[in-house]
């Protein structure tokens, strides 16, 4: 008499599956790497809930002692529209991010936007998440 079942158990762990979760997370980073950072001066910057990045971007920076930088360029007051504009250069789809420092002044902050919507500009008011 056999009392042996005919259904076996196979020990083999099947690694299909754990390749596709893998190959899913190195997509997730690999995408979200790429949306991390602006090419600018590092300022501390007020806190709010929200993220935007875009790629085709230009950096306005405010710092503390109220200077202007454009990405990593030091610009002069007087100049910062010329400047702006010669960043932008006629492409549209570029957006300005303003990024004003903590204790950087109200009035030099609007200065800028003043300039992004005189011209017509898309701005981005950046500051730091939760």
């Amino acid at each position: 008499m056999n009392l042996r079942g005919r259904n076996t158990v196979n020990p083999n762990f099947n690694m299909s599956s754990m390749t596709d979760v893998v190959f899913l997370l190195l997509i997730f980073f690999m995408l979200t790497s790429t949306l991390v950072t602006v090419n600018a001066i590092d300022v501390l910057l007020p806190k709010a809930g929200g993220k935007t990045a875009n790629n085709t971007s230009v950096a306005v920076t405010v710092t503390d002692n109220n200077t202007y930088y454009i990405g990593k360029d030091k610009v002069a007051e007087e100049n910062l529209e010329q400047e702006l504009l010669k960043h932008i250069a006629n492409d549209t789809k570029k957006t300005v991010v303003i990024r004003g420092a903590q204790n950087a002044t109200y009035k030099n902050v609007m200065r800028v936007i003043d300039i992004a919507n005189k011209n017509k500009l898309k701005m981005i008011l950046a500051v730091k998440g939760k």
